[in-house]
């Protein structure tokens, strides 16, 4: 079962998500929370996988939230922390971006169907990442302009501690593609690219899939901007 927190201000909108949630296989609803604190309160009760996070909220923000929350969880019992889905109303949300910094696994749209909802659930709980390669290039473009680096082709100085490979398959991975989409370019197994994926956060000292996403721009490893291999 995946246990899952679920975080809005809005009542009509956390009930509707609550109800959908619970007439799901294989999901466990554990709390509710209408804003920040009570939401950080509520994790630490109930240690959900998965915490449904508006951004924002009166009193503490979705994004201060989550920060706390992954601080909190991070070595309690040893378990692993919650992976936070950001909910946002419009996808040029300006504190998606800071979301995603503070370790957030994604982000979805309010205005997503049941399917791609309960779709992006299963996805966050199973360790990926909720993000479009166009989403991730707008974003980036908005709140994290840089200009077009010297050597598009040499890895930045601050990502000297990664092998060639993993400097690939992050470059793959910022622009947005899948575990078996990279595998499938690179001509190599999907769990060679998770082990090259988990190098990779170790050495850079990544805590989600998404910081990995975000150091890869803010490096300049990838060019805000210009077309991913997908075209998307």
């Amino acid at each position: 079962m995946t246990r899952v927190l679920v975080v809005d201000d809005q009542f009509l909108i956390r009930a509707g998500l609550v109800g959908l949630l619970r007439a799901a296989p294989g999901i466990e609803v554990v709390g509710e929370a209408a804003d920040g604190a009570e939401a950080i309160e509520q994790a630490a009760a109930t240690r959900p996988d998965v915490v449904l996070m508006d951004i924002r909220m009166p009193g503490i923000s979705g994004i201060t939230a989550t920060e706390r929350i992954l601080a909190g969880a991070d070595g309690a019992d040893g378990g692993a922390p919650p992976r936070i889905l950001v909910l946002t109303t419009f996808d040029l949300d300006e504190y998606v971006y800071a979301a995603l910094r503070a370790g957030a696994s994604g982000f979805l749209l309010k205005d997503a169907g049941p399917e791609r909802l309960l779709a992006a659930v299963a996805a966050v709980a199973g360790g990926d990442t909720l993000f479009a390669p166009s989403v991730t290039r707008r974003l980036i473009e908005a709140f994290a302009p840089r200009p077009e680096p010297a050597a598009a082709l040499e890895p930045p100085t601050d990502l000297g501690v990664l092998t060639a490979r993993e400097v690939e398959v992050l470059r793959l991975i910022a622009k947005g593609l899948s575990n078996p989409e990279i595998a499938d370019q690179l001509f190599i197994s999907e769990a060679t690219v998770k082990t090259h994926l988990n190098r990779t956060m170790s050495k850079l000292d990544l805590g989600s899939r998404a910081q990995a996403v975000v150091l890869a721009y803010e490096s300049g490893l990838v060019t805000p901007g210009r077309p991913g291999p997908r075209g998307g």
